[in-house]
């Protein structure tokens, strides 16, 4: 029987352990996560790359929301994904907005070769 009062305490402990989560709120990451959204807004990420800024905005809130539950795990995975995303939408932006600058610069090339060809005499 003493024994099992010593083993009581042991038990209870164990068990409240267990029931905590094993992780800190990931607010770091949420926030590093909204961050990367915001500056894939302003890259010009949604004409760019709409499906990808949506997915890191719908990832962002679900690790809002998990982190309000308490599900610290899944709200690090939604917020790592989240920043991967927007990460993406950010970079397909800045390519789509560097290509249109290369297209414009080579529509002037063009146009001064023209321009040239015209003023040299033949």
């Amino acid at each position: 029987m003493r024994a099992r009062t010593s083993l009581l305490p042991a038990l209870a402990f164990l068990s409240l352990a267990a029931c905590a989560p094993l992780s800190p709120p990931p607010y770091s990451q949420i926030s590093q996560a909204a961050s990367a959204v915001s500056l894939a807004e302003s890259e010009g990420a949604h004409t760019a790359a709409p499906l990808e800024l949506a997915a890191a905005r719908e990832k962002l809130s679900s690790a809002k929301l998990a982190a309000q539950r308490g599900d610290n795990l899944a709200a690090l995975q939604l917020a790592e994904q989240a920043k991967v995303d927007a990460d993406l939408a950010q970079a397909k932006a800045r390519t789509a907005r560097s290509q249109r600058a290369a297209e414009d610069l080579r529509a002037e090339i063009r146009a001064l070769q023209e321009e040239m060809e015209r003023k040299t005499p033949r």
